[in-house]
Parts: C-alpha cells; sequence; structure tokens
C-alpha cells in the first residue's frame, strides 16, 4: 500500500473513531520517525488533583516518618513525658511505646504491606461498582477517623501511663486502610484528565513542526504528579523536629490538620473533574481471556502461542465465536507484561532506604549535633522535588533534542543501578559505624554514638530517591498506558502491591536487622538487585520500542486494494 493510500485508510480510521483530523493532524509514517517529540498540555484539573496527592501524601509521610521511634524507644529520661528529649542530650531520641528494634521494624513493614496490599481491593471496587472519584472520598474519610485516634491516642497522660499502644494500633491500621483505597485511584484519575491521548502534529511559534506524544505526555505528567507526591513527603521533615524536641500528640496533629484540607479540595473539584464511571465487564473479560489462555496453553505461561490461541479470529476458523475483541487480548497481553515487569521492583525497594527501621537505625549509632535520627532518611522527599522537575523540563527534553532515545526499559535498568550503589553506599557506612563506635559492632544499644557524622547517611538518601524518578514514575506509566480502559486503578493497584510484597521480604529479613550483622541488612539486598538488573534488562530490552498505547482503531481492519489486516500503530 502507497503511504498516500496508508495516510487516507488512517483518516478513515480516526473519523470513524470521532477524532477531528484538522485539530488534531495525525503524522505520517516519516513524520513519526523524524519529529521532534514534546509533551501536551496539562488540564487544570490534573494539577488540581495533585495538590490531592500532596495533602494526602503529607500526612501519611508526616506521621510514618515518626513511627519508628514512637514504637521502637521509651519516653526518654529527663524528657517532659511527650515523646521529646532532655535537651541537655541532643544526641538522644524521641520515644514512646518501648516495643524494640525488631518489633518497630515489623510493625512498620507491616504497615507498609496493608497500605499496600489494600490497594487492589480499592481499585476493584473503584473499577467495578463505586468509580474511582467515590472511592478516593471514602478512602479519605477513613484516614479522617485514623488521624483523630492517633493524636489522642499519644497524649502525655496515656503515654506516661504505659497505655498508648491500643489506641495506636487502631489508628494504625485504619490509616494503612484509607491510604490504601485512596492510592491506586489517584494517578489514573490524573492522566485521565488528559483527553487526547493520541498523537498528533502541530506548529510551535518558532516555525518547528513538532510530534505532541501520548507517552511523552504521560511520563510528563507523572514527573509532575511524583514531584507532587515528595512535597508532601517533605513535610515530615519537620515532623521529626516536632517529635523530637516538643511531642508525638503536635507531630501526629499537624499532618491531621493538613489531611483535613483533602474533603474541601475534592468538594470544589467535583464538577470540573472527568470521572469515567465503573465498568465491571472489563475486568470479567480480562479474567476470561487470561483463563482460557492458560487452557489453551496447558498452563504453559510462556508460551510463544498464549495469547495468539485466544484471538477471536483464530477461534472463530475452530469455529467458536466470543464476545471480546481483538483489542480485549492485546490488552490481556500488554497487562500482564507490565506485571511480570512489577515484579522485578520488591527487591529494588529493598535498596531503596533499606530494610525495615535499618536505616533510622543507623543513624541513632551516628553523630547527630541535634539532628534526629530518622531526619536522613526522610531527606529523600527533597531530592525528588529538586530532580523531578529537573528531568522534566531539562535533561528528557535535551535528549529528545539530540535524538537520544532513553526508553522505558532503559530507565527503570538506569533506576535499579543507581538502587545498587545506594545499597553499597549503605553498607560501607554501616561497617565504618561499626567500627568506630565505641562498642564495636553491637553499636545499635550502645549509650554513646559513633563519632562519624549522621551526614554521611546522604549519598545513600540521595541515589536511592533519584532511582524512584526512573523506575517508580516509569511503572505508573506503564500500569496506565497498558492497562484497558476501565482497569487502570487495577493495574496500578498490582504494582503498589510490589511494595507490599517487599515488606514482605521485608519481614522474612527481620532476624538479621540485630548486631552484629547489619552491614548484610544493607549488603544482600544490593548484590540480589545487582543480579535481577541485568536479568531484566536482558529479558525486556526490546519493549523499548513497543507501542505505549493501543486503541480500538487500531485493530479495525483499513480498506485497500488488498483488503490487507493493517498493523496497530504506536501512540
Amino acid at each position: 500500500m502507497s503511504r498516500r493510500s496508508r495516510s487516507l485508510a488512517r483518516t478513515r480510521v480516526f473519523t470513524r473513531s470521532g477524532i477531528d483530523d484538522e485539530a488534531y493532524p495525525p503524522p505520517t509514517d516519516e513524520e513519526r520517525k523524524t519529529l521532534r517529540k514534546v509533551f501536551d498540555s496539562i488540564p487544570l484539573t490534573a494539577w488540581s488533583l495533585c495538590f490531592v496527592e500532596l495533602a494526602e501524601r503529607a500526612s501519611y509521610y508526616g506521621v510514618k516518618a515518626v513511627f519508628n521511634n514512637y514504637m521502637q524507644f521509651p519516653l526518654p529520661e529527663g524528657g517532659p513525658g511527650t515523646g521529646a528529649i532532655d535537651r541537655s542530650k541532643p544526641n538522644s531520641h524521641a520515644g514512646a511505646l518501648n516495643l524494640g528494634l525488631q518489633t518497630a521494624s515489623a510493625l512498620g513493614l507491616l504497615f507498609t504491606f496493608l497500605a499496600y496490599i489494600v490497594p487492589i481491593f480499592g481499585a476493584w471496587i473503584a473499577d467495578t461498582y463505586l468509580g474511582r472519584y467515590k472511592t478516593i472520598v471514602w478512602g479519605v474519610l477513613l484516614g479522617g477517623v485514623a488521624h483523630v485516634i492517633m493524636v489522642g491516642g499519644a497524649a502525655p497522660a496515656l503515654l506516661q501511663a504505659g497505655k498508648g499502644v491500643a489506641p495506636f494500633m487502631i489508628s494504625f491500621f485504619l490509616l494503612a486502610i484509607g491510604a490504601g483505597i485512596f492510592k491506586p485511584n489517584v494517578a489514573p484519575t490524573i492522566i485521565d484528565q488528559y483527553k487526547h491521548q493520541r498523537e498528533y502534529t502541530k506548529v510551535l511559534k518558532s516555525g518547528e513542526k513538532v510530534l505532541v506524544d501520548p507517552e511523552t505526555t504521560v511520563s510528563h505528567i507523572m514527573l509532575i504528579f511524583y514531584a507532587f507526591v515528595n512535597i508532601g513527603a517533605f513535610f515530615s521533615i519537620a515532623i521529626v523536629y516536632v517529635e523530637k524536641y516538643h511531642s508525638f500528640w503536635l507531630a501526629f496533629l499537624l499532618p491531621g490538620i493538613v489531611y483535613f484540607l483533602l474533603p474541601i479540595l475534592l468538594a470544589v473539584m467535583y464538577k470540573r473533574t472527568i470521572r469515567k464511571p465503573p465498568n465491571g465487564s472489563d475486568l470479567t473479560k480480562f479474567i476470561k481471556i487470561t483463563v482460557l489462555a492458560l487452557k489453551k496453553s496447558k498452563g504453559n505461561l510462556f508460551s510463544k502461542n498464549l495469547w495468539h490461541n485466544v484471538q477471536p479470529s483464530i477461534l472463530a476458523e475452530q469455529g467458536t465465536h466470543v464476545s471480546y475483541s481483538e483489542k480485549d487480548v492485546d490488552d490481556a497481553r500488554r497487562s500482564w507484561q507490565a506485571v511480570s515487569i512489577f515484579l522485578y521492583v520488591p527487591i529494588w525497594i529493598l535498596n531503596d532506604g533499606g530494610v525495615g527501621a535499618v536505616a533510622s537505625n543507623q543513624g541513632a549509632a551516628m553523630t547527630s549535633n541535634g539532628a534526629p535520627n530518622d531526619l536522613l532518611n526522610n531527606f529523600n522527599p527533597l531530592v525528588i522535588i529538586v530532580f523531578s522537575p529537573l528531568m522534566a523540563q531539562v535533561v528528557y527534553p535535551f535528549l529528545e533534542r539530540k535524538k537520544i532515545k532513553f526508553g522505558r526499559i532503559s530507565r527503570m535498568t538506569f533506576g535499579f543501578s543507581l538502587a545498587i550503589l545506594s545499597g553499597v553506599i549503605g553498607a560501607i557506612v554501616q561497617y565504618r559505624v561499626y567500627e568506630t563506635s565505641p562498642c564495636g559492632y553491637y553499636a545499635s544499644t550502645c549509650d554513646d554514638v559513633s563519632p562519624i557524622s549522621i551526614w554521611w547517611q546522604i549519598p545513600n538518601v540521595a541515589l536511592g530517591a533519584i532511582s524512584e524518578i526512573f523506575v517508580n514514575v516509569t511503572s505508573y506509566e506503564l500500569a496506565y498506558a497498558r492497562a484497558p480502559e476501565h482497569m487502570k486503578a487495577t493495574i496500578l493497584a498490582l504494582f503498589l502491591f510490589m511494595t507490599a510484597l517487599s515488606s514482605a521480604l521485608g519481614e522474612i529479613l527481620i532476624p538479621a536487622i540485630v548486631d552484629p550483622t547489619l552491614v548484610w541488612a544493607w549488603a544482600a539486598p544490593a548484590i540480589a538487585l545487582f543480579v535481577q538488573t541485568v536479568i531484566f534488562h536482558w529479558r525486556y530490552r526490546n519493549l523499548n520500542d513497543d507501542a505505549f498505547m493501543t486503541h480500538e482503531e487500531d485493530f479495525q481492519r483499513l480498506p485497500s486494494a488488498n483488503d490487507e489486516k493493517a498493523e496497530p500503530k504506536a501512540n
């Protein structure tokens, strides 16, 4: 077929799909190869929803930042009885419940596990019954109740009487469930505000003709979203000073005040937001196609014909007619391919900040000169706030201008590599702490600290944070772009579930988070991630050039002289 015939055929498809080709002229094959790719404009509602995410994450990370000290250590001797320290002992740390390192690490991992396994339920409810916006509201209400109980349970009278555990655990579980219901539905709703999710050409004021690209646009939106997540998380740095020098009740109250901005923001934005209704049929078809594919391949997940065998055209030749389409099969294939990529995330997470409370524990054994021991572990968001806009506005546009392809798998591989280096540095710092501590390889329970400054944790924290920009942001993009229309929250929830799996792995490693083996609590995950990264890049390197998004018209038969079947175009 000639280029002109293909162009005319493509025009007929877009017209049939209700796309205005004059406002959004589709590129030719040549333009797709040669034009510089740019991102589309970001709708105001998307920015507003980013503020919603900011407020929720400020509260979540604000309280989570002080959980370890609150649970692990006792009320400081000579302190005011609120959990704060005696100011004459600046190298001491705040505490309240005195549950110990292993219990605090186990509960901290349990909190993360719940907050990232509940999203599967929250996404299912949203995609099937309530819709994403209503589900977000329910998550906010649960979280609000949790904040109220948490503040009351940290009252000095309760802590001094040793009765702070029960109210804390109630609020602990409610907050994890509320966050889990909220989390999987925000990012898809933000991307939903970007309506024209197809590539088109336009001419800039400079006269340059460019390709407005959905992948570039979604990547840009997710970088902005992730920056907002971490602006909220940056709030935790102020909170760790509040816990150390004032009280835990105020450290819980301040994030709660920010949290209660959420109902106001959601109410104001309600009418302006694109709210896609729930549709359980996509999930039903997805499950049906997956089960049938497994039956046809006799359970062989690695069969080359796993998805080919269940295509409607193939089944029709065998006398079997099905209600789903070719695109439904491709959606299932692409979704499970994304999930298989996500399976490489849990070990990476273990290298981003360490296992459980190991980073805070390391900081507690170092010279802080008045800085909270968990300060540097919460330095992570500041690094992301700086680097996210740098990547979005400078680095990625520069690479595009120079025609240097930095595809989605390359980005994730680079992120994994940064995390490996982060884990190695964590192990080296821990080794030096042991070597210089007055108590040697039992530094965690020592009454004195190593002369090494806590600020030596910065390289470990910074590299882990930068790795998130390449791994997490790209995973958000894949979850949205490769999921069926009404399953985007569900596939994103499966990505978030990888954090829960990482927490489960961390629980297995809890026995190793004790002196004198803390060096290996850093080194072992780094070694595992190195091996995994080699396998990951070798297995998925070809997906750098795979279609980012597909649409129903990509699977329609285009009219031509030979009535040949058109290949789907990458959008």
